[in-house]
Parts: structure tokens; C-alpha cells; sequence
């Protein structure tokens, strides 16, 4: 009988479509439309993210922008979050999440997607990412995670040379987690949007491939520093013993 291989011991470079928590799946209609479902539900996501936010959800729409994601994107990926033991100790405060959003893959928890050019302006490699993650998953570093997933997929494995991502002026949150990630500010569309009374911007941030790799460049220098310390930690412990 063949031995299953062990997850952890599988190099990343072969797991193009897993980081440390999440799963990333094709978009399947109908199978998906619990969690499409449960995203429009989501007042203060749809409101954070939406720019016809006056609209209000039908199941049409719902069925509509999963169709859209599914088939007219770069890539339109499901967000999972693995049936993993400390993923699952997260998951004891979601108890009212629907038995819809669990699979094999494990907790569905959002979706992220690449914008495709058309045809005839793909010399410009170019994408914008969209994502949306559940109420009850926000605030644990998951959607950074998801959005490092699409940069790595976007600037490594599409060979892109440029992602913008936007926000709104009042959606706080998505600003700084945007410029923490390493987005810059491109520019503001200066009182675009009518939002609660009064209008705000619109912010447009970028990202450039060679951005991109020299900060993943950091990273690799930073994890070999802390790699070393802990080998020299390792080394005088034993010779003290």
C-alpha cells in the first residue's frame, strides 16, 4: 500500500495554492453559493467594499457576482481555512457558521480574485486583487495572508508587473493592512463616493513586480538571520552541557 505523504514535509514551491492556514479552490457553482451567500449578508463588508452599495442583495446578484468571479477573472479562488488542530480551536467561536461552509477543504471563509485584461491589453500585465473574508475571520491576519497568496501568484507564477488593490477613505482597517503589506498610495479619486451622509475618497494603491521581489528578498535574509541565531543558540547550549 502506498504511503500518503506528509503535508508538512511538501516544499512550497509545489504547493502553489496552500500558504500556512488557508486553501485556495476554484470557484464551483453551485456548490459555493452558501458562501457568495454569506458574503452579501455581510452589511458592513458589502458597505466596506461595494461601490453600487445602495443596492440592496438579491439572490440573483449573489448568483450573478459568483458567475462573474468564477468566469470572467484571471483567477476567482474560494478562501478555506484548513481542518487544521490550532485552526480548529479558532473555529469553536464560529459556531453559528452554516454545515454549508465546511468541506473536506476545511471552513470556507471568503474569496479572492484577479481582474483579467481584455484581450488586447494584456501586453500591460496588469491585475487588480478583490477579496472578501466572513465577519467572524476578520482581524486574524487571514486576509493579509490571502493577499500575499495573490501577489506571490500574480508577480511569480502569472508573471505580472504591476497589482493595484482600493479601498474606501472610511474603511480604516483595509488602509493600513494595504500599506503594511507593502502597497503604496498611487493616487485619490477626491470625493468619489457618497457614503453615511457625506462624501469621501476613493485610494488607489500598486505594487510592482521588482517591489515585490525585493521584498521577498528581505524576508529570505531576515528568516536566514533567525535561522542562524538559533543554530548558535542550539550550538552554545550543548557545549554548555
Amino acid at each position: 500500500m502506498a504511503t500518503k505523504p506528509d503535508p508538512s514535509l511538501i516544499p512550497d514551491s509545489l504547493k502553489p495554492f496552500d500558504t500556512t492556514r488557508l486553501a485556495f479552490r476554484a470557484i464551483r457553482q453551485p456548490e459555493d453559493l452558501a458562501l457568495f451567500t454569506a458574503i452579501g449578508n455581510d452589511q458592513s463588508g458589502y458597505m466596506n467594499s461595494n461601490f453600487s452599495n445602495t443596492a440592496l442583495i438579491s439572490p440573483a446578484g449573489t448568483n450573478k457576482f459568483m458567475k462573474s468571479l468564477a468566469e470572467d477573472q484571471l483567477i476567482g479562488a474560494t478562501i478555506w481555512l484548513k481542518n487544521t488542530p490550532r485552526e480548529q480551536e479558532e473555529m469553536a467561536d464560529n459556531g453559528a457558521l452554516s454545515g454549508e461552509l465546511k468541506s473536506e477543504w476545511g471552513t470556507a471563509i471568503g474569496e479572492i480574485h484577479l481582474s483579467k485584461l481584455p484581450a488586447n491589453a494584456v501586453h500591460h500585465r496588469s491585475t487588480e486583487i478583490g477579496i472578501d473574508i466572513l465577519p467572524g475571520f476578520q482581524g486574524k491576519g487571514y486576509g493579509r495572508e490571502a493577499i500575499e497568496w495573490a501577489l506571490d501568484y500574480a508577480f511569480r507564477r502569472a508573471g505580472l508587473h504591476r497589482v493595484r488593490i482600493r479601498a474606501f477613505e472610511w474603511n480604516t482597517g483595509a488602509l493600513k493592512l494595504y500599506e503594511k503589506i507593502g502597497f503604496e498610495i498611487e493616487g485619490r479619486e477626491r470625493e468619489a463616493l457618497w457614503h453615511e451622509g457625506r462624501f469621501w475618497d476613493g485610494v488607489d494603491f500598486g505594487m510592482l513586480e521588482q517591489e515585490w521581489w525585493t521584498m521577498q528578498k528581505e524576508k529570505q535574509k531576515k528568516g536566514d538571520r533567525e535561522e542562524s541565531r538559533r543554530t548558535n543558540r542550539a550550538i552554545r547550549i550543548e557545549s554548555s552541557q
